[in-house]
């Protein structure tokens, strides 16, 4: 890896290990963005944008300091100069400090490898699996997860998975990002389905009274 790491902050995405990501890019620093990388070693690290980007989305908004690293597998350059691409995400950092010489940010990284599992952890992993396919609803949980696929992965990329592609907030999702092992991810995950179920059931058994009250 270089010694900076091209930054591609958004709003709404987060970029989890093992998990691959399709983006199509179209602003002109973001288009200048992609072809460095492809001439260096295709690695982008996906960030997310804080709250009140919005008053500075051109210039430099506030990100937050973790995100994930992902490797340019495959591109096309359109006509005009877009690109559609898939990054898959390879490692969670830490941004140490900015760049801004080029028309997109730059930042020197602090890797953030995932703990390795030993025997006790690889049960503990297997269990959280285990409570979250007890709460996902196969037609409800908004992921679009084939559930042959689903079954087919091993817990470490299930987790990941889901993380990036249940039907949950940004802020949510970055949350997870930041657990330092794939367990406490597998963990929060847990909980947050928790919280929705409990949501869900307390929205049905609200909603008859509310809707004779008019």
């Amino acid at each position: 890896m270089s010694d900076l790491l091209p930054l591609f902050p958004l709003p709404s995405v987060v970029l989890f290990p093992g998990v691959s990501l399709p983006l199509h890019i179209f602003e002109p620093r973001y288009r200048e963005m992609v072809a460095h990388a492809l001439t260096a070693d295709h690695l982008i690290g996906m960030v997310l944008l804080r709250e009140g980007w919005q008053t500075d989305y051109e210039g430099r908004p506030p990100v937050f300091e973790v995100g994930c690293t992902g490797v340019v597998t495959h591109w096309e350059m359109l006509d005009d100069g877009r690109y559609n691409v898939i990054l898959h995400g390879v490692e969670r950092f830490r941004i140490l400090d900015e760049n801004h010489e080029r028309s997109y940010r730059r930042a020197l990284i602090d890797p953030l490898p995932e703990r390795a599992l030993g025997m006790n952890g690889r049960d503990a992993l297997r269990t959280e699996r285990t409570r979250i396919e007890a709460l996902l609803t196969p037609a409800g949980d908004g992921s679009h997860l084939d559930p042959r696929t689903a079954a087919a992965m091993n817990d470490h990329d299930l987790v990941n998975t889901l993380s990036q592609y249940l039907d949950l907030a940004p802020l949510e999702k970055q949350a997870l990002l930041e657990q330092p092992s794939i367990v406490e991810r597998g963990q929060a995950l847990v909980e947050l389905l928790e919280m929705r179920a409990m949501a869900g059931d307390h929205a049905r058994r609200v909603s008859p009274r509310t809707s004779i009250v008019h």
